[in-house]
């Protein structure tokens, strides 16, 4: 499961809950039960607006206990910790930041290139060819070596076929070369964007979207 499929599901869930907590103090702060003739069950929280969202009896409930300290400072601190860890795994990149070029005429020279250079390379190239209206590429690792990813969204009417080889003799051949790698191999997504009335023309960009995950 990509990292992309865990974020879309993580904030749909916390989305969710942070729904259904707003109705059910909505309908207890505008006294919704009450109006619509509603008895809801004797457990059921904030059933009015006189009544507190977290009632005394439970709020008290278990203080007396030995654990219930312990739990009150550890479930917070959890959550924070979880977070924490949420975030700074958003801000580290999947891949590699630098590649190793191969130095054939000085073996004991070590040669690196910045990932996001040979990035902007590839996009810069494959931006320029026909029917291509927006390039985003990611150099990711694979499960022996480095993969160029590539996510292309052609204008309408283009040829994807013609696109892939276009692709492979072009900007990814170009880096091979300039770089002297031995190989790199690509995963190429094509997407077709349908015709939108009343536009004649196209502009094209290079960016990060569509975004490869």
């Amino acid at each position: 499961m990509s990292r992309g499929t865990v974020n879309r599901l993580l904030l749909g869930v916390v989305g969710l809950a942070l729904l259904a907590a707003g109705v059910l103090v909505l309908a207890g702060g505008l006294d919704l039960y009450g109006r619509l003739g509603v008895d809801p069950p004797s457990w059921w929280p904030l059933t009015s607006p006189d009544q507190p969202v977290v009632s005394a009896d439970s709020r008290t409930r278990w203080t007396g206990e030995s654990w219930w300290w312990p739990v009150v400072i550890a479930g917070p601190a959890v959550v924070v910790a979880a977070t924490a860890w949420w975030l700074l795994a958003q801000l580290r990149r999947s891949g590699p930041t630098s590649v190793v070029l191969p130095t054939p005429g000085a073996p004991g020279l070590r040669l690196r290139l910045r990932t996001r250079a040979l990035e902007e390379a590839v996009e810069s190239g494959a931006v320029e060819l026909p029917e291509v209206e927006r390039v985003g590429v990611r150099l990711v690792r694979g499960t022996r070596h480095l993969r160029l990813r590539a996510a292309v969204r052609m204008t309408p009417g283009g040829d994807p076929g013609a696109l892939a080889e276009h692709f492979e003799s072009g900007p990814r051949a170009g880096a091979l070369s300039s770089l002297g790698l031995p190989d790199l191999p690509a995963d190429l997504r094509i997407r077709v964007v349908a015709a939108r009335p009343g536009v004649t023309g196209r502009r094209r960009r290079r960016g990060r979207q569509p975004r490869v995950v």
